[in-house]
């Protein structure tokens, strides 16, 4: 029997019996569906936090020089404390970095953890809970920040700890919908700062906004609100080429200014932005190792009524399985003939779970801020993962088919 024969009987024996084939798979096409959608917003999630949110927090072609890592969450308790005895990073500090690195970009000081956060207040309107940042006039280049209006935060409002502020697109729109913000009085923690720009904004990220920020002067920031338990150096390169050799020198400086000798242990960190996706990967770690239980169950499920469904067409075609014997027909015909029947039945399954998974995420994606982003490699493996599950349990009720005494099955009614 040639194959494509086995195909055209396998294909018409599912369109004869359309609602119990659906019935049939519907456990594949659910684990299926399942596996390719929340594959799909992981992965999507993974290049969103790669494309918006670590370059939106880091900086693009940016590293960070820090007292701790940002992967403090895969570390046990005892380095954790160990890494909060590191001494703080400092001006001298940024200093040293900035004469070993003469081709950055710009080579900024912020203020870093913990980060406040405060009431912009005008009148009688207010913004709540807006983010504060104390900065060198660099850190304005590193955020790739564009002023829309007004000018941006210089040396000489850090020098002269100047009440001033640079605040985000979204506390302008929101304070003076119908009015220049640029020279107007704001509070803060109860105190008057003047406002001499306003940056453009740069959007959302799953629904939080970036532009709910106010920067104000490093110097002016300290008077409010104190050192911070850490302190950031920011260091901005022209390209991902350059980066690789600034971080090195970097780390040398850092050793020479602090002292370290040949061999003893770096106490500063040094981040990019692939520390941010490396972080959130290991929390979807944990995703992906359930997503293969939660399918492996509804597979074996559904694998278990396709066997039966095909133990049950063999019983109701037992008269043709003689009569092909009759004329001929092996029993490696008919055993093919049965799992080839039940691979294709599984097969479609999978066919179908991808399309719905496929529709399931982007349906996802359209209506949340949660991205979606199908890979080949899912839909190859739910392909291969249905065929498998037809190889599977099919063979059982293939070689019962091929099994049966031609004369006795010619005389099953």
């Amino acid at each position: 029997m040639r194959f494509s024969d086995v195909l055209t009987i396998a294909f018409a024996q599912i369109r004869n019996n359309k609602l119990r084939s659906f019935f049939t798979l519907l456990g594949i096409i659910v684990s299926v569906a399942f596996l390719v959608a929340v594959t799909a917003i992981i992965e999507g999630m993974n290049a969103y936090v790669k494309e918006n949110v670590a370059d939106a927090m880091i900086g693009a072609n940016t590293f960070q020089v820090r007292q701790s890592p940002v992967n403090i969450g895969r570390i046990s308790d005892d380095e954790v404390t160990r890494i909060g005895r590191r001494p703080k990073v400092t001006v001298r500090d940024a200093a040293a970095i900035e004469v070993a690195i003469p081709d950055a970009e710009a080579v900024a000081l912020t203020s870093g953890w913990p980060t406040p956060r405060a009431d912009v207040i005008w009148r009688n309107q207010r913004v709540a809970d807006v983010i504060l940042f104390g900065v060198t006039e660099p850190y304005q280049v590193v955020q790739d920040y564009r002023v829309e209006a007004g000018r941006p935060l210089s040396d000489l409002d850090v020098a002269e700890r100047r009440a001033v502020v640079v605040v985000g697109h979204d506390i302008a729109e929101s304070l003076f919908p119908n009015v220049d913000a640029v020279g107007k009085e704001v509070r803060i923690m109860g105190e008057q700062f003047e406002i001499i720009g306003v940056n453009a904004g740069k959007g959302q990220v799953l629904g939080q906004s970036f532009d709910t920020y106010a920067l104000m002067p490093m110097t002016r920031f300290e008077m409010l609100f104190g050192r911070r338990n850490t302190t950031t150096v920011s260091v901005k390169m022209s390209g991902p080429v350059e980066m690789a050799s600034a971080m090195a020198r970097a780390e040398e400086a850092m050793r020479v200014s602090r002292g370290l000798r040949p061999g003893q242990e770096n106490n500063f960190s040094i981040e990019t932005s692939d520390a941010l996706v490396a972080f959130w990967k290991t929390l979807t770690r944990l995703l992906f190792a359930i997503i293969p239980a939660v399918v492996s169950i509804g597979v074996v499920v559904g694998g278990i009524v396709i066997m039966n469904i095909m133990l049950m067409a063999v019983t109701e075609r037992t008269h043709e399985i003689g009569i092909r014997k009759a004329v001929g027909a092996r029993a490696a015909d008919i055993e093919r003939q049965f799992l080839w029947e039940a691979v294709t039945l599984a097969t479609l399954g999978g066919v179908m779970g991808v399309a719905a998974g496929w529709l399931f995420a982007l349906s996802i994606a359209a209506a949340s801020p949660l991205p979606a982003r199908v890979t080949a490699w899912s839909v190859v493996l739910s392909l291969a993962l249905g065929a498998g599950v037809g190889i599977l349990f099919g063979v059982y009720p293939a070689r019962r088919a091929a099994r049966l005494d031609p004369i006795s099955a010619m005389r099953a009614e």
